[in-house]
């Protein structure tokens, strides 16, 4: 079997880079053995337009935000599905004296639309214990990963473009302009396959640091579903009641695996925070491919120029992997540039 294009991993990042590239008339064959508690598929879905103690605008954000509303709304429409992206706001409800304090004077220099103040203030009361006052992050997004990663699985095999088996580097020959795997040859290949690259002998030499993230799936009946909460933790809606709710980033670990000390802590600051009932319902654990730089991997290996990746989102994915993927794609198809930031070049 012949095709363009090999991509290992069918998270945001491998989703989209085979969307981009097909949407070239290139054909691409997916590797992708499907678990439950990859990054993409536990992530809460959300872009933040701000970040941090200190209130900032998130690395390349004014580029971001509106690449990724275009193509999550594009990609929707090709693969018949609905909502995927949602506008909504960010209720930063302030846990000290001094974030309140940053918040309100990134308001008052007024450098960054993104940031506002909270209109009915006291109506929240009802909801949550706070002292220290609420701003405002507007507009942000809400993105539903797993609709949007089930419906480009099934895109995939229709006709059959994937196989849901673990990529084993053993199987990979690589030739003198292509590469062959098993039965498929391919102008090259590219891996997206998050923390699985880190053991890849091609991309060992990438600053990857993995951190792990859990998040729990919490019933709050009576709480608005159309805002995302940020009280230390994020509570971000996923419908009907229930509210995804984290995430921790954890750089010592022993597995992937959910922690009861996880657990008690969010059920705990609920208790402390929440004035109304919760049920938890589901919990979740997954490790990222998070990296030193805090900047993406994107390009081809400099000595092997059949082997290319694209990962090292951190806990941004939603809004670089699409944006990556399309640069990557027409980096592959056209020879454009790179973001000198993102290539691997700058590796060596």
């Amino acid at each position: 079997m012949n095709v363009d294009y090999i991509i290992v991993g069918q998270g945001i990042c491998g989703s989209f880079l085979g969307y981009y590239l097909m949407q070239e008339n290139q054909s691409v064959y997916v590797i992708d053995e499907y678990k439950t508690n990859t990054a993409s598929r536990v992530a809460s879905g959300v872009i933040n337009p701000v970040t941090g103690r200190r209130i900032v605008k998130t690395w390349k954000i004014d580029e971001l935000m509106p690449f990724a509303k275009k193509a999550y709304a594009d990609i929707s429409n090709r693969l018949a599905i609905e909502n995927v992206i949602k506008e909504i706001s960010v209720l930063d409800i302030h846990t000290s004296r001094q974030m309140q304090q940053a918040f309100e004077k990134r308001l008052q220099e007024n450098e960054d639309a993104y940031i506002h103040s909270c209109e009915n203030e006291n109506a929240w009361h009802e909801y949550f214990n706070f002292e220290h006052g609420i701003g405002k992050i507007s507009p942000a997004y809400c993105i539903d990963l797993n609709s949007l990663l089930k419906a480009y699985r099934n895109h995939l095999n229709k006709p059959e473009r994937l196989s849901d088996q673990r990529f084993n580097e053993n199987d990979l020959q690589l030739k003198d302009d292509f590469v062959v795997y098993k039965n498929i040859i391919a102008k090259k290949i590219i891996f997206c396959d998050g923390i699985h690259s880190v053991q890849n002998s091609y991309f060992r030499h990438l600053p990857f640091a993995l951190n792990k993230g859990e998040a729990l799936i919490v019933s709050i009946p009576g709480l608005p579903g159309n805002f995302i909460y940020k009280q230390g933790f994020s509570i971000v809606p996923s419908g009907d009641d229930l509210f995804w709710i984290g995430s921790t980033y954890e750089w010592n670990f022993e597995n992937d695996l959910p922690t009861n000390a996880f657990k008690e802590r969010v059920s705990n600051y609920l208790k402390s925070y929440l004035k109304i009932p919760f049920e938890i319902k589901d919990h979740y654990a997954a490790l990222r491919p998070a990296n030193t730089e805090r900047r993406p991997f994107a390009g081809l290996h400099h000595v092997h120029t059949q082997i290319g990746i694209l990962n090292g989102m951190g806990t941004k994915g939603c809004s670089l992997a699409p944006y990556y993927a399309h640069q990557l794609t027409q980096h592959l198809i056209y020879n454009t540039p790179i973001d000198e930031e993102a290539d691997i070049k700058r590796f060596g």
